[in-house]
This record gives structure tokens, sequence and C-alpha cells, in this order.
């Protein structure tokens, strides 16, 4: 169990750090070209985010997943799915290239035509290292990936400024994006021992695709569920609603989709080495889910508390509007790492068909919340993704809990006593800031800090586990510093 903790500790570590820099490299880098482009520009990228998540989702097929859960997969066996991956990738940029025209009909967008056929390069151009970052993730090798996503991130955030500073528009975002794969690719193929050797079995793909399947649907399914609405607001209401929406959700998405993307990439790998023994499955899995749903609801939850001085602060008043679907998408995803969670321990044990039954079962629910986005218009919809957010979470809990004797009801008597303490925090500092007059800057650090005082304090009050567990790995790491 200690060389399992240890692992999982250094393993998320160098995750956080990893999605961390990466992220809030981008996520700076993005607050600067903001202030030079409109709404507008930002939302005809938004426009195409659907098509190429949909491609990601073929080209990998659920072999990622699959070559992950292998004990030790042979060299004909990654060589079989990079080669796949290239052929898969090649086909979609072909068909992309040609329906470029009818995307930009669907929209009305005449400038689309020529963005989606050169951002479509982005789809060979992943395929590349599909093979070479499965291999990184399942050695739980996270500290050669940050190094790759912070060089790459820096470097295409800088060509995005230097673009957008010099009047491109919306193509210093398309420049970026390829440049930014470009990068990380080459710096992959670098670094990385793995070369394909000229061996290719079907029956190979046929064997994984079988596990692989079952996740590809799954995460079809979810891709199309998770970007529908980029394709919704793009098409009934406008490039600039779409914009705001678009602002809004990535700033949300700093903090969820960081600790996702730790959780998805850690805990499989990790917790995939303990599925033989449940209890120390159980307890593995207890404390992941503590110590991530503790940074996920006090940030979030601070977040949706300081939106409006946030957004004045950091994008200026042409994106103030913003802040109110930011206020809801919070909430909306604050769940995600505990559906990531559960969802991983049906990999885990092996139950991809059981994965794809969940999101067929919560997709179909989800579809009243697209139809009534469409009548009544962005606000409700994200009322009615937050009301989804939790029919989903008791989904996914039900049917994983009953596997390792850890059930909804307990999982959510664990997580009670510290979002209780986020949700106080964020209640304050809400109130705060419609009572206090000050400058947007110096109103936004007020209530920053006085919402870290807040947590800390009744967090060492109440000794929570969550927040016990980050301490200790706090104080490991200054100390090896030191």
């Amino acid at each position: 169990m200690g060389s399992t903790k240890q692992k999982t500790i250094n393993a998320l570590s160098w995750s956080f750090i990893d999605n961390v820099s990466n992220k809030l490299i981008t996520f700076v880098i993005g607050i600067v070209i903001a202030r030079m482009l409109t709404p507008a520009e930002y939302g005809l990228i938004g426009m195409t985010t659907m098509f190429f998540a949909l491609s990601q989702i073929f080209i990998d097929s659920g072999f990622t997943d699959a070559l992950i859960r292998k004990k030790e997969p042979t060299g004909i066996e990654y060589s079989s799915v990079f080669y796949f991956n290239i052929i898969v990738s090649i086909l979609f940029y072909i068909t992309f290239y040609l329906s470029a025209p009818l995307i930009s009909d669907f929209f009305n967008e005449p400038q689309l035509i020529l963005i989606v056929q050169v951002l479509s390069l982005n789809v060979i151009i992943h395929a590349f290292a599909l093979v070479q970052r499965t291999i990184l993730i399942k050695n739980v090798n996270f500290k050669l990936q940050t190094k790759i996503s912070v060089i790459s991130s820096l470097s295409a955030g800088l060509i995005g400024i230097l673009l957008a500073y010099n009047g491109w528009g919306v193509w210093s975002l398309v420049w970026r994006s390829i440049f930014s794969s470009l990068a990380g690719v080459l710096l992959l193929w670098f670094w990385s021992k793995f070369r394909p050797t000229l061996q290719f079995s079907l029956l190979t793909i046929k064997e994984m695709f079988g596990f692989g399947s079952k996740l590809l649907g799954a995460w079809l399914i979810n891709t199309i569920y998770n970007n529908v609405y980029y394709l919704i607001i793009g098409k009934f209401f406008s490039a600039k609603e779409l914009g705001l929406y678009t602002r809004a959700e990535q700033f949300s998405a700093l903090p969820s989709s960081n600790i996702n993307g730790i959780i998805q990439k850690v805990s499989y790998p990790v917790l995939a080495e303990l599925s033989d023994d449940k209890i120390k499955l159980k307890a593995a899995y207890k404390k992941l889910i503590k110590s991530t749903m503790f940074i996920t609801f006090t940030v979030m939850l601070w977040m949706a508390a300081v939106a409006v001085p946030l957004i004045e602060v950091l994008l200026g008043d042409r994106w103030l509007e913003s802040a109110q679907y930011l206020q809801l998408i919070v909430f909306a995803g604050m769940l995600y790492p505990l559906h990531s969670l559960n969802l991983n321990m049906l990999k885990v044990e092996g139950r991809s068909d059981l994965f794809l039954k969940l999101e067929v079962i919560k997709k179909i629910i989800a579809i009243p919340v697209i139809i009534i986005g469409i009548i009544f218009g962005i606000k409700t919809m994200l009322i009615g993704l937050i009301i989804n957010s939790f029919i989903a979470y008791y989904l996914n809990s039900l049917y994983f809990g009953n596997s390792i004797d850890y059930p909804a009801k307990e999982q959510i008597i664990d997580l009670i006593p510290t979002f209780g303490i986020a949700m106080l925090m964020g209640l304050v500092l809400f109130t705060l800031n419609l009572i206090i007059n000050l400058e947007p800057i110096i109103k936004l650090g007020l209530l920053t800090a006085c919402g870290l005082v807040i947590v800390l304090s009744l967090s060492e009050i109440f000794k929570l586990n969550g927040y016990l567990e980050i301490k200790e790995v706090v104080v490991k790491k200054i100390k090896n510093y030191n």
C-alpha cells in the first residue's frame, strides 16, 4: 500500500503541475489575447469545437485505455495502434476539408470555410503522438509530460499574442492551436523512446477494439453532449453569445478540467494495480475523492462568488456579460471530477459495457435540457445542466458503489463537511461582493483573501480528511525541497 500511495502522490503531484502549469499558461495567454479580440471572434472558434472533439474520439477509439489496461503491451500492439490512429486521422482530415462549406452554411459564417480547413491539420498532427502519450500515462511519467506541455503551450501562446497584437484577429487563435499541437508532437517524438516498427496486426486491433469499442461509444456520446451546446448557441443565437459562453466555460474549466484531467490520467493506471484487493481499492478511492473534492468545491464556489469582479479585472467590460454564465456553469461542472472517478472505477473493473450503458442513460435524460435551451435561452439551459449533473453523479455512483461497497449515500456523507465549508465561504463572499464598493481589483483581492481564511480556518478546526491529506503532501514536498 505504501508504494502505491507514494506512486499516487508523485503522479498526482506531477499531473497537477502539468495540468495547472499548462492550463494556467493557456489561461493567462487567453486573457491577453481576449483583450485584443471580440467575443464574436472567439465564437467562430467555438463553432468548430464539437467537430474536432468528435474526431479525436474516433481516432483514439478507446485504444489508449485498452493499452493502459494491458499489463505488458508488445511492440506490435503499440505499432498497430499507431498506424490505426494515422489512417483514421487522414480520413477525418479529408472529411473535414470537404465538409467545411457545409459547416459554414450551417452557422451562416463564411469565414468558417478556411478556418475549418486549416484547423483540420490538428487532427493529423495529434494522431502522430497518441501512442507516445499513452506510454507516458501507462508508466505514470507525468514529469516529462509536464515539461512538454509547458514548452508547447508557452511558445504557441507567445505566437498567438504576437499575431493578435498585429491584427490577425481570429487567425491568431487558429495558428496558436496549430503550433501548440505541432510543438507538443515534436517534443514527444524527441523525448520518447517509442518508434513504430513496420508491423501491423489486424487481429490486435480487433482484440483491443472489443474493450475499446464500448469506451468509444461512451466517449462519443459524452463528447457530443459536452459540445452540443456550442452547436446550439452558435446556430440559434450568435457568434457573440457563443464567445461569451466559451470564455465563461474556459474560466470554469481552469479548475474543473484540471482536476478532472488529473483524476482521469492518474487514478486509472494507479487504481488498476489494486483491482484485485477490494479493501485497498476502496481505501485509496475514498482518499482520492475527499482530497479531490476539497480542492474542487473550494475553487469552484469561490469562482461563482467572485465572478463579476473576476471577469471585470481579467477581461474587461466587453466580456462582463459572461459573468452570469460563469456562475451557472461552475455549479454544473462542480461534480465532474466525481463523475470521472466513478467512471474510471468501472474501467478498472473491466466494465466498459456498463460504462457505455451509463453514458446512454444519462444523455437520454439530458435531451430535454437541450430542447429547453433552444426554446427558453442559454441561462435556462445552464440551470438544466446543473440538475442533470447531480442526476448523472447519482447514476454513476449507484452502479459503481456496490462493486466495492462504497455506495452513493456513503460518498455523499463523506463529502458533506467539505461542501458545507466551501458553500459557507461562497455565500459570505457573494454577500460581501454585493455590499463592498471598491475598485474591482482591490475587491477581488480582498474577497479571495477572506475566502482562504474561512476555508483554511474551518478545515483546521474540523480536521477535514481531504484537507489534511493535501496538507501532508504539501508539507512533505516543502521539506524535500529544503
